[in-house]
């Protein structure tokens, strides 16, 4: 497990100790997807080659928490992002604090205040953008590297299918309900964490409780949907029928996540839930009655049991 060193607003500006000779590898790395691993990949590879110590260098938040707030969709928290890179094999995860007044800097100003403490090779993706309205390139990166006889390595983007792995394709194919293929680009099942909340009740009385979750719309990337999936309660995985989105057969339905979670019958209010989805089984739909919905929803948990 690497180290993770937290960096503060005091701190920009000064030397760095795990960056300063690395093999380095910068980027937001929201979702830690296979286009994110094969760079840092080649930051590890040039580390044993060369003798150097490893690292990865990244921000606290994604920026678009600042700036796209509202629209924002991620494919992973924070913290669950800043834990996957401390599991990747680098020696120490570095992480820079983003605030505006550390967005407004000019790419110059930027590079100053980042680089007291310059890596041996700095890895980063060939669309690497930095500094005020993303006005710094690759190039000023090389330049400024060169002067400071350092080396940037940029990588072009890894590719499936012919087309380029970015978060923008994962959300895109997790929007649509094609599981699937985002969990192959992201080499993981996608999932996200809530708490557990009172819900309608209504699936306690037709025979399928429910466990209704809370979790913040910028993390809900996945499309509505019914989907077989797994819950993690604690340290054990457990097969799950989950719905995301309106319940249109009921009057009073808001948009909400509810997992029946298969041969589990425990209170798990004002607990934390993680739900790894794995296949998209239908769409949301209107019943004409009760006994058709409990039908379908029985068939979906079915599903899971025989095929999960």
């Amino acid at each position: 497990m690497a180290k993770v060193s937290r960096l503060f607003e005091s701190d920009l500006g000064s030397f760095i100790p795990g960056l300063a000779g690395s093999s380095c590898a910068f980027g937001v790395f929201d979702g830690l997807h296979k286009g994110h691993l094969s760079l840092i990949q080649h930051a590890l590879e040039v580390a044993a080659l060369e003798d150097l110590p490893s690292a990865v260098l990244t921000f606290d938040i994604d920026p678009d928490e600042l700036f796209r707030k509202e629209k924002l969709h991620k494919l992973c928290s924070n913290g669950e992002r800043i834990a996957r890179l401390a599991e990747t094999g680098v020696d120490e995860v570095i992480i820079l604090p983003f605030t505006r007044a550390f967005a407004a800097l000019e790419p110059r100003e930027f590079l100053e205040q980042v680089f007291q403490s310059m890596p041996a090779v700095l890895h980063v993706g060939c669309d690497f953008r930095f500094g005020r309205k993303a006005r710094g390139t690759v190039a000023d990166l090389t330049d400024w590297a060169h002067a400071l006889d350092a080396r940037v390595c940029s990588h072009s983007l890894v590719k499936e299918d012919g087309v380029p792995i970015t978060a923008t394709r994962i959300r895109d194919l997790l929007c649509a309900g094609r599981i699937e293929q985002a969990n192959q680009l992201l080499t993981r099942p996608y999932s996200f964490t809530g708490m557990v909340e009172p819900g309608r009740r209504q699936g306690r009385n037709m025979g399928f409780r429910t466990a209704n979750l809370t979790v913040p719309a910028s993390l809900q990337s996945i499309g509505e949907g019914v989907y077989g999936a797994y819950a993690l309660v604690g340290e054990e995985r457990y097969k799950a029928a989950v719905s995301v989105g309106v319940a249109p057969t009921f009057e009073d339905a808001t948009a909400t996540c509810e997992v029946h979670i298969l041969d589990f019958d425990q209170d798990l209010y004002s607990q934390p839930l993680t739900v790894e989805f794995v296949r998209w089984l239908r769409p949301m739909k209107k019943f004409d009655s009760t006994e058709e919905l409990i039908a379908t929803v029985m068939g979906n948990i079915q599903w899971c049991r025989e095929n999960l």
